[in-house]
Parts: structure tokens; C-alpha cells; sequence
């Protein structure tokens, strides 16, 4: 693959442009040298590309790559937006097809797959845009113990999420973040221990190799919110203090949800590990690559260099593997 032109997409409009930046200054950093020539593509905030500082079309950035490395978050990045460029134009690329990105980000849809196949997902309600937010409280209120927890149905990195109870409360939560977000998942609170689980196709010859699952331990008077994500305030213990036979079912669970919703290359999965079962919050087909970031961890933890990871992602969207 010596000479292989990878182009490394990052920024983007969506509220995750600054982790994007991040995760595409590591993929940049850690990219061999060797056997890649990489391509730094920026997206703007306002979804125009460049290269160079210069702005240029996408048909124009992506024409000399041999595959693109997506280092993108949240919309265009995770929804397919990106991804349905690239396959337009017969580009490889690292991470799920347009259509299981979409199914995998708008989390009502990954929940009923969730539930499809037999994993446990906290109860919900959907508040979409547009409609009558009191009427969807008062429902709310009525129907879950409160606090619950509020979420955009389309975004990532727990931007936008609160855990939040009361008529008052939940509906000021819904109203900040419904608009421009695909709608609004409003969760019945699980407690319990937060589990991550990364899986990546075809590592060290397996099919599917799933990670260790990480704990996630927020500072105590937070939630693993955006904050509490990047701050550096949360502890993160890989391998995490699950059972034996809760890290197997962790596992399990997260090679399903990466099947169930026709994922590729790699994925993590989300979880909380409460005294009622495991539960399945969501699933990120573009996990984070930051020196924050989870999944990153996890490869180390197995001694799994993070260049050599790059490497392999390259060999799968070239399907050299």
C-alpha cells in the first residue's frame, strides 16, 4: 500500500466540530508515513471543504484520493451524508455504509433494532419537531419516574443531553434542543454503571474482535455529559470492574448491536449495567479517535498500536485485509 493517497476528513457542520478537529489531527499524527500520503480535507462550519486553507468542491478534494478516512461527528459525518458523496463518486471509505450510519445515529431507529433482537433498551418517548411540546411533557410526567433523561435523537457526544426532572425542567430541556436536531428521545433514567464496548472487523484474524468494555466513571455530580467527556474529569477504567459474566454479555451485546444494525469496519456501543439487566443506549460508528477518546484505550489495552489500527481501518475500506 506504499504511496496510498488518504484523504482525512475532518471539522464539519455539526455541534461536534471541535472533536472532529481533534480526532483528525490524531488520525494526521499517527498515520504512517510509510505507507500512506496523507491529504488533511477541512470541512467548515458552514460545510464548505478545503485543503490547503483554500476552499474547493468535493468532487474536486476527493478525485486523487485512493480512500478517505472519515474523522467526522454527529451529522454529515455520522448520518450519511458524507458517506453517500464518497459512494457517488466510488470512493473507499473507513466506517458503515450511508444507510446503517443513518439507522445508527437516529437512535429511536437503533432502539427498535435494539429491540428487535431481544437487548434491553431504556422505555422512551419521541418528541418530535413541531410538535406540541406541553402535550409530550404532561405525557412525560405521567409516564416516567422522574428524572429522566433528554437527548437530541441525532446528535453525538452527549451534546445537548440533561438529566432533568419535572414538568418545568423537561420542558425547558426538550424546547433548547429540539430545533435542528431530528427530534427529541426522552429516556426513563436507568442507574447503574456505564460500559462502552469498541468492536473491530477482521483484527487479528477474527471476524468480528471485540475490545475490552471500558468504565466509565463521571465525576459525581455529573453524567458522562459532553463536559464531563473532555474534561478529563471522568475516570475511565479499562478493563472496567464488570463480573465476568457481565463483561461477556457486554461483549456479546455489542458484536449484536454492531451486526443488527449492518455496521462495517469497527464500532462502540454504549451501555448501562444496572441491577435489572444491560442495557443498550446507543451505538457510535464514528467513535471519537482523540487522546481523550474511549476506543483509543481499549486498542491499547490489547497492545494494539494506534498507527497499526489506521493501517488496518485503510485495508478495510480497500478491502486488502
Amino acid at each position: 500500500m506504499r504511496g496510498t493517497v488518504v484523504g482525512v476528513l475532518r471539522g464539519g457542520p455539526s455541534n461536534e466540530h471541535e472533536v472532529s478537529l481533534k480526532t483528525g489531527h490524531a488520525i494526521l499524527k499517527n498515520l504512517s508515513e510509510e505507507e500512506f500520503t496523507a491529504k488533511d480535507i477541512y470541512i467548515d462550519r458552514q460545510g464548505v471543504w478545503h485543503i490547503g486553507g483554500r476552499p474547493v468542491a468535493p468532487e474536486v478534494a476527493i478525485r486523487s484520493l485512493d480512500a478517505v478516512i472519515i474523522g467526522l461527528h454527529g451529522m454529515y459525518g455520522e448520518d450519511g451524508e458524507v458517506q453517500k458523496l464518497l459512494e457517488l463518486h466510488g470512493v473507499p471509505y473507513t466506517g458503515s455504509n450511508s444507510f446503517s450510519s443513518y439507522l445508527a445515529l437516529h437512535k429511536v431507529l437503533a432502539k427498535d433494532k435494539a429491540r428487535e433482537h431481544e437487548v434491553l433498551s431504556p422505555q422512551y418517548r419521541f418528541v418530535e419537531e413541531g410538535a406540541d411540546i406541553d402535550e409530550a411533557v404532561r405525557e412525560i410526567v405521567r409516564s416516567f419516574l422522574q428524572p429522566v433523561v433528554v437527548k437530541p435523537v441525532k446528535w453525538g457526544s452527549s451534546v445537548g443531553v440533561s438529566i432533568v426532572g419535572g414538568p418545568a425542567a423537561v420542558g425547558d430541556a426538550i424546547r433548547k434542543v429540539i430545533d435542528g436536531s431530528g427530534g427529541v428521545l426522552v429516556e426513563e433514567l436507568i442507574k447503574g454503571k456505564e460500559a462502552t464496548v469498541g468492536v473491530v472487523e477482521g483484527m487479528r484474524g477474527e471476524e468480528l474482535y471485540v475490545l475490552p468494555p471500558i468504565e466509565i466513571v463521571p465525576p459525581q455530580s455529573d453524567f458522562f455529559s459532553y463536559d464531563a467527556k473532555y474534561s478529563g474529569a471522568t475516570q475511565e477504567i479499562c478493563p472496567g470492574r464488570f463480573s465476568k459474566d457481565e463483561s461477556a454479555k457486554l461483549m456479546e451485546l455489542a458484536k449484536t448491536m454492531h451486526n443488527a444494525l449492518g455496521l462495517r469496519h469497527y464500532s462502540r456501543s454504549d451501555f448501562i449495567v444496572s441491577p435489572r439487566g444491560i442495557y443498550f443506549l446507543e451505538t457510535n460508528t464514528l467513535p471519537g479517535l482523540t487522546e481523550e477518546s474511549l476506543l483509543p484505550k481499549s486498542l491499547a489495552a490489547v497492545g494494539m498500536k494506534f498507527p497499526d489500527f489506521l493501517s488496518h481501518l485503510v485495508s478495510l475500506a480497500l478491502k486488502r485485509t
